[in-house]
């Protein structure tokens, strides 16, 4: 059982808890035979940030501690908007990392993250799934929650 599965389960409204469950499930049967990606989540200081660790896995990711042989970066701090990012993260971007050769730059907006809402957990794996899966997945979120940093 994935650690979203242990959240989800304390949600005491039955409808909702199926509703995210469902989401869950879903997102969990199109990953299962699909090659785990290797992704660096960083803060503003390029260290590696370990908060969404097991989104990331949950999503079919793999969090790498070396950004060189990540072949996804999402740039997400705490408290932080994507503007604020978008003005921070260009000067931190390493010109021979794989993420940045294949475009696969993301920012997230930290600023309302709750990582104590199952709601809020679930939209997250959405987010992460879409971005290490584009073309599996689409929840819409993109430019509310989440951009895509161009870098080419």
């Amino acid at each position: 059982m994935s650690f979203l599965n242990a959240v989800i389960n304390k949600v005491k409204d039955e409808a909702l808890r199926e509703q995210l469950q469902e989401r869950v499930d879903i997102i969990q049967h199109k990953i299962k035979f699909m090659d785990k990606v290797p992704v660096a989540c960083l803060d503003t200081s390029n260290k590696v940030n370990y908060s969404l660790e097991e989104v990331i896995v949950d999503a079919g990711g793999l969090l790498h501690d070396f950004i060189d042989t990540a072949k996804v970066v999402i740039y997400m701090e705490k408290g932080r908007t994507m503007l604020e990012l978008m003005g921070i993260v260009p000067p931190l971007l390493g010109k021979t990392w794989p993420a940045v050769a294949y475009n696969r730059v993301y920012l997230m907006n930290g600023q309302d993250l709750d990582f104590d809402d199952p709601e809020d957990l679930v939209a997250l794996l959405e987010d992460i799934a879409e971005m290490l899966h584009p073309g599996f997945f689409v929840f819409g979120n993109e430019g509310i929650d989440w951009l895509s940093f161009k870098t080419q």
